[in-house]
């Protein structure tokens, strides 16, 4: 008979306590399991090197042999390599669902706004939802070429211009809101498949490099006694030897463990956009759904999976930089009312005609150069300090 959970809810010190209770070998492989949450000490990772035995042992016997720096390192490095693609990839998963939530409250506010913007010059709340319920087969581009030669040739003025440009908008926003939500959808179930994602076996057997044989007999036998004392701790009942371990608390452990924070990791630059000023001023813009429907994906894609021919790739994994800085751009951005009409109203404005360009303000006077001033300019053009030409140019 499986045992049912009992109402005592598991915690992360309960999970941590029995882990620490169990043999140095069931410690190991419970922690290598768990890798993206919890960490392998250096204890455990120097028996693991006395413990797996000798590649170079081919005669059934294996050699008496030492514990060497080079062999503890290339464990260490084994170690930390999975550990850092384990907590990338839950990093990652997190920064989009977090950069996602924003997008779709950022692109809501939108077109909530340009609604009411639309509602103040006279739209009917008719036809406003008419207008939202066409937003999905709306092209913009065809109503805004349309819009830009009505301009040119005077056959409607700035003010319904701006109305129809505010539709547009309205409707822009609106696709980008169901687009953002189906994305997110998505991004939420890879954040649960990853949080409930452990190590596997032959990622484990590389790591501390025991036989498969080994290595499961193992881990049936810890796993079984881990699932055993946690239920114990859960229910404050003492375990009795004909109890079954309950694939149940093992699922509750991912859970909980998934609640714990996330570890930021740090990121460096990797040449997207060509340089690091670009791609800050085109996160900008995309924080604030400014990025054109036709090349929004293939940026969500170079951000999330490094998938953009402009990315020099020195990382072994995907990139998080661009969604780390997109996450933080949008923390600091002004998503009030004033502020985003004012952006609507800027873009929804008509592009000056050729007659109404403004005039270049007329350049102010330079200041007389000072001699030191002089003498710095004289320098740059292979002068010396009495105007004289020189010759060793």
């Amino acid at each position: 008979m499986i045992p049912t959970l009992a109402p005592s809810p598991l915690t992360v010190d309960i999970i941590e306590e029995a882990i620490a209770n169990l043999p140095i070998q069931g410690r190991i492989i419970l922690r290598l399991l768990l890798l993206q949450y919890l960490d392998v000490t250096q204890d455990e990772i120097l028996f693991m090197v006395a413990d797996r035995p000798d590649p170079r042992c081919v005669s059934g016997k294996k050699p008496v042999t030492t514990m060497t720096q080079e062999s503890i390192m290339a464990m260490v490095d084994r170690r930390n390599e999975y550990r850092r693609r384990a907590r990338l990839r839950r990093e990652r998963t997190w920064l989009q669902c977090v950069a996602l939530e924003h997008l779709i409250k950022t692109a809501d506010a939108f077109a909530t706004r340009a609604a009411v913007l639309l509602t103040d010059r006279g739209v009917s709340s008719e036809t406003i939802e008419a207008l939202s319920a066409q937003a999905r087969s709306a092209v913009p581009s065809t109503t805004v070429r349309i819009l830009e030669q009505q301009w040119e040739t005077d056959e409607i003025g700035a003010e319904e211009y701006q109305k129809h440009r505010l539709v547009v908008e309205m409707q822009t926003q609106l696709r980008f809101v169901e687009r953002f939500k189906k994305r997110l959808a998505l991004a939420e179930r890879e954040r649960r498949t990853s949080d409930s994602t452990t190590l596997q076996d032959h990622e484990i057997g590389h790591i501390w490099g025991i036989p498969a044989g080994t290595l499961a007999a193992r881990k049936v036998k810890f796993l079984s006694q881990y699932l055993l004392a946690t239920h114990a701790k859960c229910s404050d009942s003492p375990v009795s030897g004909s109890s079954v371990p309950s694939p149940e608390m093992w699922h509750a452990t991912l859970r909980t463990l998934s609640q714990t924070p996330i570890e930021r990791s740090i990121a460096t630059y990797d040449g997207l956009e060509g340089t690091e000023s670009a791609l800050i001023e085109k996160l900008g813009i995309y924080a604030m759904i400014g990025i054109s429907e036709a090349t929004e994906t293939k940026f969500w894609n170079s951000l999330v999976y490094g998938a953009s021919s402009n990315a020099v790739h020195t990382e072994t994994t995907r990139t998080l930089f661009g969604l780390q800085r997109l996450v933080s751009i949008q923390k600091d951005l002004d998503t009030s009312n004033a502020a985003l009409d004012e952006e609507l109203l800027k873009r929804s404005m008509p592009t000056p005609k050729a007659g109404e360009l403004p005039s270049p303000a007329p350049e102010s006077g330079q200041g007389e150069l000072t001699d030191f001033q002089r003498h710095i300019l004289h320098n740059f053009i292979g002068e010396d300090v009495t105007g004289r030409p020189s010759d060793k140019w």
